[in-house]
């Protein structure tokens, strides 16, 4: 028996995952993911502050000079904290038996994680490569969803407002002039686009190509499995530079310098698209519910990757089966998962190990996951975040 079988038999189907923290040199942790405040700069200034906890990954974070090789790597683990080994091992060793056939066959690796990033002011506006721009540098093209856990924001940040692509009205020139402006100070982007106020337990869908500026609430992104961007923005709020660096970011050694390639970038139909917020803002819908429980889509408009939300009431249980394997992520309440603890930590220190989360494979999902509610008072909430799934609504 390998390791990843018996991780399997010991947590009755399903892996317990250890926590995943990422830094960022570029951002400010707004200390809403549950980590120690004494933790968050805990791999050095340099590094940065921890404002990231990846899940369910299998995807290395590109973090420059200095960054460890299985940063942003989840782990499964034992119950006895032991024995560990990385997701991404597992799939390479269990195949469609962990994630299905039609995964498996088709991408020949888990193709989605998901992320909290806790930021507290915004982050510039950037954008992630198409699948034809990210292949030109070896890497996959990025969709991705926002979700804003309510569980997670008691506090907004210092700027809790998105800006999304271009107005409608905006010109190829008027860009290309930013863009050229980087090096100069503020670019100005920002005048060329527009912002929307951000609402606890709502989303956004953001293609590839589409520019974005994330607001300051602490947002749970499913997304397909790759860390490709580049930031369009010189200057965020409170005169906090952008490194040049960033603007050329994954982009191929021979275009380095040249506007047109971060112009070509660019989906200019989606980013000026006067309907913005109408193809693309996500309130939950429920797909089904009981007096035990409601289960709901939170991140549907995105085919590759796409979550939803459990709530269990208190002193309830329920079986829920889906038709793709999964992460999952408690974020309050405690219970058990299959048997297994289960439960929303108050306080997390760096290195240590956790019962909120788990993945569950393909057969575990389909057989039905049993979710129990041990709390007299609160309800258990557990967003759970997949690749593709057949059963997605239509959008």
């Amino acid at each position: 028996m390998n390791l990843g079988e018996k991780l399997l038999r010991e947590g009755n189907g399903i892996l317990r995952l250890a926590p995943a923290w990422v830094p960022r040199s570029f951002c400010r942790p707004a200390k809403r993911i549950k980590l120690h405040p004494d933790d968050y700069y805990k791999l050095g200034l340099a590094r940065g502050g921890i404002d990231e906890r990846w899940l369910a990954s299998t995807v290395p974070a590109d973090n420059g000079p200095g960054t460890p090789p299985d940063e942003g790597l989840s782990y499964a683990v034992s119950r006895d904290g032991k024995e560990r080994v990385t997701l991404s091992e597992l799939v390479e060793t269990l195949r469609g038996e962990l994630i299905g056939d039609a995964l498996w066959e088709k991408y020949r690796r888990w193709p989605a994680f998901a992320k909290f990033f806790d930021n507290l002011g915004p982050l510039p506006h950037h954008i992630h490569h198409d699948e034809a721009h990210a292949a030109l540098v070896g890497l996959h093209a990025k969709p991705e969803m926002y979700f804003f856990p309510a569980q997670l924001n008691a506090f907004g940040g210092e700027f809790p407002f998105t800006f999304f692509g271009l107005r409608p009205e905006t010109t190829r020139e008027e860009l290309r002039e930013a863009l050229a402006s980087f090096p100069k100070g503020d670019n100005r982007i920002l005048e060329l686009s527009v912002a929307y106020k951000l609402a606890p337990d709502t989303g956004w869908n953001v293609p590839p190509g589409v520019l974005h500026a994330p607001g300051s609430l602490c947002t749970y992104e499913p997304q397909f499995a790759s860390d490709v961007y580049a930031m369009y923005q010189s200057m965020l709020y409170f005169e906090h530079a952008v490194p040049e660096n960033l603007l050329w970011n994954n982009c191929p050694d021979s275009r380095l310098g040249d506007v047109d390639y971060l112009m070509e970038v660019v989906d200019w139909e989606k980013n000026t698209d006067p309907y913005f917020s109408k193809n693309s803002f996500m309130r939950p819908v429920t797909a089904s519910e009981s007096e035990a429980y409601r289960d709901e889509w939170i991140c549907y408009r995105c085919e590759l990757a796409s979550a939803k939300r459990l709530t269990v009431a208190p002193g309830q249980s329920v079986r829920l089966r889906d038709a793709a394997a999964h992460g999952i992520i408690a974020v309050e309440g405690h219970g058990t998962i299959n048997g297994q603890p289960l439960e929303s930590p108050t306080l997390i220190r760096f290195g240590a190990l956790t019962n909120d989360e788990y993945f569950i494979p393909a057969a575990a999902a389909s057989d039905g996951v049993v979710y129990e509610n041990h709390s007299a008072s609160e309800p258990l909430v557990v967003l759970r975040h997949f690749a593709e799934n057949p059963e997605l609504p239509a959008r």
